[in-house]
């Protein structure tokens, strides 16, 4: 009888002890997987920040020229319209570009939080990064370019309407929309020298200014992320 009961007794202890190293195997091999995803993803989230740097870039370049082109057309309203020529002047009004936003890529963020390998970054400051960047730097920056995009529509229909503006266009040519080629306009001397006007592009300055400070802090943030996620890949190695 004794006999018996302990070759029970082994008999459970070996299969309890079975399905033990069972499960561990398995989280084991669940942990290593996990872990090789996030270093995938990491790798991933690398390539996008770099293509978000070359965007923010891009932009930051647009409304520096835009700005440029604000403050000629006011130099030259100061100077009541004797620097810049009817046909430069509409040209340079057409280029400016304030209403452009930026769109993060956090696609690879969102596989991160969702595959639950997000937990798994060892760099703490790398993951307090990501959480303001793809959270609340993301919807400020939202909110702000929502802001401009309304204005700088009413402003293109302003200066299409007063200025009598048209295209022609290609559609073939260009990288996303074609081209333009300016037509015919009618210049509109009064309304270009008009208070309502001056304070039309003083508002456009403004923009630009304030959403080129908000990239360049978004840059920054980018940067920082960057760097971290980089040594993250290094020491995962």
């Amino acid at each position: 009888m004794i006999k018996n009961n302990l070759k029970y007794l082994i008999e459970g202890f070996v299969i309890i002890f079975s399905i033990f190293i069972s499960f561990y195997i398995e989280d084991v091999r669940k942990g290593n997987e996990d872990f090789e995803t996030k270093n995938e993803l990491v790798g991933d989230l690398i390539l996008s920040l770099e293509d978000d740097l070359v965007q923010i870039d891009n932009l930051i370049d647009i409304l520096k020229k835009s700005e440029n082109n604000i403050l000629e057309l006011l130099n030259d309203i100061d100077s009541n319209h004797e620097i810049l020529s009817n046909t430069e002047a509409i040209k340079k009004l057409l280029d400016i570009e304030v209403g452009i936003s930026f769109f993060p890529k956090d696609g690879i963020f969102e596989q991160l939080i969702s595959t639950g390998t997000f937990e798994l970054i060892k760099n703490n400051e790398l993951k307090r990064a990501l959480l303001e960047m793809f959270n609340h730097q993301k919807e400020r920056n939202y909110a702000t370019s929502n802001e401009i995009d309304m204005w700088n529509a009413d402003y293109r229909g302003e200066i299409l309407k007063k200025f009598r503006v048209r295209f022609s266009y290609n559609s073939f040519d260009g990288e996303f929309y074609g081209s333009r080629t300016l037509n015919t306009f009618s210049f509109e001397r009064p309304y270009y020298l008009s208070d309502d006007f001056y304070g039309l592009l003083s508002q456009a300055q403004y923009y630009a200014n304030m959403y080129m400070r908000q990239l360049n802090d978004i840059k920054k943030s980018y940067e920082n992320a960057y760097s971290l996620s980089v040594e993250e890949v290094k020491k995962s190695q």
